[in-house]
């Protein structure tokens, strides 16, 4: 191999186009009318308990099943304002699907995720009159930092509750992980900026993008400007292999793979002919169909552990198979094969438990590659909000509504503790962020008393 079998360009413009189109294609109207009529609508539906958000699931399907597509979207996004990007990317599987009670006689639930994207993306496409308005302006500004799914949500329950927002990001667009974490299949369209400026088109809440906690603001700068922060990180450290890493072409970052894929034709991004992702994960898995939609003769996931330890759900590691991904279990990782500063692969260490504890077998082998993506997870970095912050396994702790240990601040989504780093409950914890900075704001219980006097007269 050379440097000649990393390159770009390796398919048809119609493969491309295949490839990377919608990979499970929306309900037309007649499939969402009868989908909609096998759910029983429970009472205390198993369903709208198993989705963190808590969308009332029952009485969206009732009005799909009634036709009535924007009363569906309303009930939808007034319990998840990112509930179109949920309804293409969250493991429904594994969650309020899992708990249909169509599962118990049939083996088969009411396909809930493609009922909700029905619903939102039929609004969307003809919103007519909105359905939220913005309350009335309170006069409190609230920095929110971070424009992925949790910062994005509770930027939208503060605007829509009378707040000015002002929502910072690094990146060149809103969106975090929707715009630049995710298979291109996954969102294929513009739907996760789409989707932004849905939620922005509510009114009060000002982008203020390139701009980086740490390097062009501070969170005490903030703290000073404004009566309350959020905080929705994210996690932008990406962890290492353990080994020596030379700078080589073809050794990088599956986020930084992906993130190229989102924001390139996918005809100009280069790819190995073999190529090896290491890690277990859905970030593994989105880079390495990707790169088999790509051209990739040879693609191979590799992981230390066994095959059911893999956070990747079974739903995803059925989908790398079926496009030709051979995912490799019980081998970590222990030097970068390299020639004439040409990555040749990959050697590994086969591995297995013992006592509980993994460890080598003495084993070892080398996979051949001409580009290798790491993909083992990634971590929080603490550097921008200092020791002002207490963290907990190593991210910012925080109280059930996202409450950290200094005052006015709030935080959600994957840097905050005891998550499980879900789209869907990044936007719950955004979601109970906002109604938390409100009520501490002192907002709600004016509100609530401008009301009852009016009421009373």
């Amino acid at each position: 191999m050379d440097l000649a079998d990393l390159k770009s360009g390796r398919l048809g413009p119609d493969d491309y186009a295949h490839n990377f189109a919608d990979a499970h294609p929306p309900l037309n109207r007649a499939q969402a009318l009868i989908e909609a009529e096998r759910c029983y609508y429970c009472y205390d539906a198993p369903c709208q308990t198993a989705c963190p958000t808590g969308i009332d699931i029952p009485s969206f399907i009732q009005r799909v099943a009634q036709d009535n597509v924007r009363g569906a979207a309303e009930a939808i996004l007034s319990a998840n304002p990112l509930g179109g990007m949920c309804a293409r990317v969250c493991p429904t599987e594994v969650l309020c699907e899992q708990a249909c009670v169509r599962n118990t006689n049939e083996s088969k639930p009411v396909e809930i995720g493609l009922l909700q994207r029905y619903a939102v993306e039929g609004h969307l496409a003809s919103p007519g009159k909105p359905l939220f308005t913005r309350g009335m302006p309170t006069g409190r500004r609230i920095a929110v930092v971070g424009a992925g799914p949790a910062g994005l949500a509770a930027a939208h329950g503060l605007a829509w509750r009378g707040h000015d927002v002002v929502l910072f990001d690094a990146a060149a667009k809103l969106g975090g992980l929707n715009e630049y974490g995710l298979a291109t299949y996954k969102v294929a369209g513009g739907f996760a900026q789409k989707e932004v400026d849905w939620l922005l088109s509510i009114g009060g809440i000002t982008p203020r993008l390139h701009c980086r906690l740490g390097r062009d603001i501070t969170l005490d700068g903030l703290l000073s400007e404004y009566d309350a922060v959020f905080l929705g990180l994210g996690l932008a450290g990406v962890n290492a292999l353990g080994i020596a890493e030379p700078e080589l072409p073809g050794l990088r970052d599956a986020v930084d793979f992906i993130a190229e894929l989102r924001q390139s034709a996918p005809e100009i991004v280069a790819v190995g002919r073999k190529v090896v992702v290491i890690g277990g994960g859905m970030t593994a898995v989105d880079a390495a169909v990707q790169s088999r939609l790509l051209g990739a003769e040879q693609v191979t996931m590799v992981y230390r552990r066994g095959i059911d330890a893999l956070s990747a759900s079974t739903h995803e590691q059925h989908w790398a198979q079926t496009h030709g991904v051979t995912i490799r279990c019980w081998a970590r990782p222990l030097a970068v094969v390299a020639q004439g500063g040409v990555l040749k692969g990959m050697r590994f260490a086969a591995t297995k438990l013992e006592g509980g504890t993994l460890v080598d077998t003495g084993e070892q082998f080398v996979i051949e590659a001409d580009m290798v993506l790491r993909a083992i997870g990634q971590s929080f970095q603490a550097m921008p909000v200092g020791a002002a912050l207490e963290l907990q396994s190593g991210r910012i702790k925080t109280d059930a509504d996202g409450r950290t240990s200094l005052a006015r601040v709030w935080a959600g989504g994957d840097c905050r503790a005891g998550g499980r780093d879900l789209t869907v409950e990044a936007v719950e914890h955004g979601k109970r962020a906002a109604i938390a900075i409100d009520r501490a704001l002192g907002i709600a219980t004016a509100r609530h008393t401008d009301t009852t006097e009016a009421a009373h007269g």
